[in-house]
C-alpha cells in the first residue's frame, strides 16, 4: 500500500485503545456454564480468568475464554465457567481494580480459543502530523485488504518470547507449564508466518495469488487448492470471496505447489530451530489467510487526535491495519488532552 502518511502517539492511554468481543451468538439461557461479561484494563484475559476461579474458590481450568485482548486496553470480553449441578455465582460489580462484570448468563456449551466471531476496534491515536487528504484516500485503500501480520504483542516484550522458543526448541531450557509451552508453540508459527507473508509482500503476491497457492474462503476458514491458475481464480480474488494463504508450520506438509511450495521451503527452511521444533511437539501444519479486510473501518478527527473504528475477524490484530495507516510512537503524548 505504500509507506504510511502520517505520524501519532499510540496507546498513550489505556482508553486509546478499545476492543469489544463479538461472540456472533446468544447465551441459551441454561445449562452447566456461566458466560460472565466482563470490562478489563490493566490485566491480561489469564489474569482475570484467575480471579474468577480464585472468586469462586474453583479450579481455573473451569474457566475458559475465547480470546486473548491486549492489558494496556479497556476491553470487554466474555468468560465461560463450568459449573454443573451449581447455581449462578454472584459476583461483585468490580471484581478488581480495572476488572467490572457487566453481566451473567447461562448457556450450555464452554467457550473455546477462536470461538468468537470478530471483534470491533476503537482506537484514538494522538497528535497526528501528517497528510489528512492522503489518510482519507489509504484507509479506502485499506477496505481491500492489508497484510495479515500477527502484531509484535505475539512475540512478547522486546521478543522474549521469540528468544525463549528458540532456547526451548534447541534443548538450552525445560518447561513443565503447559500454557507457557503452548504460548512459545503459537509465538513460532506466527513468526514464520510473518516471516512468509514478508516475502510475498516483497514479491507483490500477497494479495494476488501465485501458481501453486492454496486459497482460504473469505466468509470461512476452508481451503482449497492448490489449482491450476485461472482467470476465475484471480477474479474472485479481486473480488474478495477467496483469499491467498500463509503456512502455520508443524508436523505436515503445507499442501502448496509449484511456486508458492518452493517460497515457503526457502523461508521456513531458514529457520530450521523453529520449524524442527514445532514438528516435533506434535504441532499439526495449517494455513492462515495472508490479507485481511478490516469491515465498517469509518474515522473522525477530534482536534488533532485520530479516531479510528473497525471489525476484524478472530485471531487478526489491529496493528496490522494501523501500520498501513500511520507511524507509531508508543508512549506518552506530547499533548496528551
Amino acid at each position: 500500500m505504500g509507506l504510511p502518511c502520517g505520524q501519532a502517539w499510540f496507546k498513550s492511554r489505556p482508553e486509546d485503545f478499545r476492543v469489544q468481543e463479538i461472540l456472533g451468538f446468544e447465551a441459551s439461557g441454561d445449562g452447566e456454564f456461566a458466560l460472565v461479561d466482563i470490562e478489563k484494563s490493566q490485566h491480561n484475559t489469564q489474569a482475570v480468568a484467575r480471579q474468577l476461579a480464585k472468586r469462586l474458590g474453583i479450579n481455573q481450568r473451569r474457566v475458559s475464554y475465547s480470546g486473548m485482548k491486549d492489558r494496556q486496553a479497556v476491553a470487554r470480553q466474555t468468560f465461560s465457567i463450568h459449573l454443573p449441578g451449581q447455581p449462578t455465582p454472584d459476583l461483585p460489580a468490580e471484581l478488581a481494580p480495572g476488572v467490572r462484570v457487566l453481566g451473567i448468563q447461562r448457556h450450555h456449551r464452554k467457550l473455546r480459543r477462536g470461538s468468537h466471531r470478530a471483534n470491533a476496534f476503537e482506537i484514538t491515536l494522538r497528535d497526528f502530523r501528517g497528510d489528512r487528504d492522503a489518510l482519507a484516500e489509504r484507509i479506502e485503500q485499506a477496505r481491500l485488504g492489508v497484510p495479515n501480520y500477527f502484531g509484535d504483542q505475539r512475540f512478547g516484550r522486546n521478543g522474549n518470547n521469540l528468544a525463549q522458543a528458540r532456547e526451548f526448541y534447541a534443548g538450552e531450557i525445560k518447561l513443565r507449564d503447559r500454557f507457557r509451552s503452548g504460548l512459545l508453540h503459537s509465538t513460532a508459527r506466527s513468526w514464520l508466518f510473518n516471516q512468509v507473508l514478508a516475502e510475498r509482500v516483497r514479491r507483490k503476491n500477497w494479495d494476488t495469488g501465485a501458481p501453486g497457492e492454496v486459497w482460504m474462503l473469505s466468509e470461512s476458514d476452508s481451503v482449497f487448492g492448490p489449482e491450476p491458475e485461472s482467470q476465475d481464480l484471480l477474479q474472485r480474488c479481486r473480488d474478495g470471496e477467496i483469499d491467498p494463504t500463509g503456512p502455520l508450520p508443524g508436523d505436515g506438509e503445507f499442501g502448496v505447489g509449484d511456486e508458492v511450495a518452493r517460497l515457503e521451503a526457502q523461508v521456513v527452511g531458514s529457520f530450521s530451530v523453529l520449524a524442527a521444533g514445532l514438528a516435533r511437539a506434535g504441532m499439526k501444519s495449517s494455513r492462515r489467510r495472508l490479507r485481511l479486510r478490516p469491515r465498517e473501518p469509518a474515522y473522525a478527527f477530534e482536534g488533532q487526535h485520530l479516531v479510528l473504528r473497525f471489525k476484524l475477524g478472530r485471531g487478526q490484530f489491529a496493528t496490522s491495519v494501523l501500520r498501513e495507516l500511520v507511524d507509531l510512537d508508543e508512549g506518552s503524548s506530547l499533548n496528551n488532552s
